[in-house]
């Protein structure tokens, strides 16, 4: 499953989100297919190929039936897809194949939080795509990220995660907070500051058994994805113990411990589905694709208590993402290319936003119907294309390093520790400092 779109505490990827006029069931996060043989490519003497696409959790290409309208447009191509639920499971597999240049499929995902160490490592094993697609196509920032310095493109951007706030309105309005968007907007325009100070009021009237937010590693990612500079610096070292960004989201995770306004579960686990389900969490911090899980996990019983508004800040923010590659050691290379880029167009991509949720990272779609005048159902009509689509213009260009998933897992999980078992603060940073200095060398 495409649980959140980072490495880090999303287990990594679903990302659904539901736009008008579809069903629960549409929003189901499934690991789809199996971890069989991706190199099963074959061509029969009539010139019929068969492409594979390896990709993980939920990247709405057969939700949105694209590999069937591509076998109508080019009859002689059959695409398979090979689906591994857990992106943690996948990626290694991946580094297995690149290694030993067999078992690839013809077009391999790639997610964001690997592909800088993908760039600096392995770009002499992909296709360069900037000789397929115009780059120019996509949100600057998401082509940058798949670019290596010798300007070999080595994946087309699929999906992006530019920042909301989700929160439930019938729980803020029992807690004497405004409901409308616009009005909560101002309340926390402040920034990631003002958001704490909205949960400290939300706290003194606050429903019996209710929180104001779910997890403060949640808002740290939250508040670190809005910072250019995060874990590494321009030169490719890891700075994240001296990193600005990291230390405002740890003290503000850190402080939403201590005042007890988090319920402390970690994203995607049963008890963090239950407490939907059970209306106990005012907000959560939503990049695009978290909106679809909690329609999905709060159910029909809680449709129309929840609405979207912008995050925190004046400053936008990105949380997640995907590419497409092409490995060179595909046995058709040239027609993946075009399966690559033709799914990564504007109306493809416009078609994956209306089937599951997941938000364009090119700009082309931005002014399509199906994105441009998107409302979601669930949360009062939220004008979600309006939304996000003025949010990912602005996001700031992120320096990306190779260890950026490890890094924000292993804090995540110490963040995790001082809501759930009341870590001293110090201690835990201590706890998340050393793990990954052994992990990353």
């Amino acid at each position: 499953m495409r649980i959140t779109r980072t490495v880090a505490g999303r287990s990594r990827r679903v990302a659904v989100m539901a736009t008008t006029g579809l069903t629960a069931s549409a929003l189901l996060l499934t690991g789809c297919s199996s971890d069989s043989d991706s190199s099963d490519t074959s061509s029969d003497a009539n010139g019929k190929i068969t492409l594979t696409v390896a990709d993980f959790g939920q990247f709405g290409y057969k939700e949105a039936g694209l590999f069937a309208k591509y076998h109508e447009l080019h009859p002689n191509i059959t695409v398979k897809e090979d689906t591994t639920a857990d992106e943690k499971v996948y990626y290694p597999k991946l580094l297995q194949q690149l290694n030993s240049g067999s078992g690839l499929a013809d077009v391999q995902g790639l997610e964001v939080g690997r592909i800088k160490e993908l760039v600096d490592t392995k770009a002499d094993q992909f296709a360069d795509l900037s000789k397929v697609i115009d780059v120019n196509e996509w949100v600057s920032w998401k082509a940058k990220q798949a670019t290596a310095k010798d300007g070999t493109v080595i994946g087309a951007g699929t999906d992006i995660g530019p920042m909301s706030l989700c929160y439930n309105t019938e729980l803020f309005k029992k807690a004497g907070l405004p409901t409308d968007r616009k009005e909560v907007a101002a309340k926390i325009a402040g920034g990631w500051e003002d958001y704490l100070k909205l949960g400290e009021e939300y706290k003194k009237k606050a429903p019996a058994g209710t929180y104001f937010m779910d997890s403060a590693s949640a808002m740290y990612n939250a508040v670190v994805s809005s910072n250019a500079k995060q874990y590494y610096d321009e030169s490719g070292e890891a700075i994240y113990k001296d990193s600005p960004s990291v230390k405002q989201g740890w003290d503000l995770a850190a402080e939403a411990a201590d005042k007890k306004l988090t319920q402390g579960l970690a994203q995607f686990s049963d008890p963090w589905k239950a407490a939907l389900r059970k209306s106990t969490m005012a907000t959560v911090a939503c990049p695009a694709w978290m909106a679809g899980q909690i329609s999905v996990n709060a159910g029909d019983a809680n449709k129309g208590k929840w609405d979207i508004t912008t995050a925190p800040g004046a400053t936008a923010a990105n949380w997640g993402g995907s590419f497409l590659g092409v490995p060179k050691a595909g046995k058709h290379v040239k027609e993946a290319g075009e399966l690559v880029k033709w799914l990564t167009a504007p109306e493809q991509q416009a078609a994956v936003f209306k089937a599951i949720g997941s938000f364009p990272s090119n700009k082309g779609a931005y002014d399509l119907p199906d994105v441009k005048t998107a409302k979601l159902e669930y949360f009062n009509n939220a004008p979600i294309g309006e939304l996000y689509a003025d949010e990912a213009k602005s996001i700031p260009e992120t320096i990306l390093g190779a260890k950026d998933g490890i890094i924000k897992d292993t804090i995540s999980t110490q963040i995790n520790n001082m809501e759930q078992r009341g870590t001293k603060p110090d201690d835990a940073w201590d706890a998340a400092t050393n793990a990954i200095d052994k992990a990353i060398g």
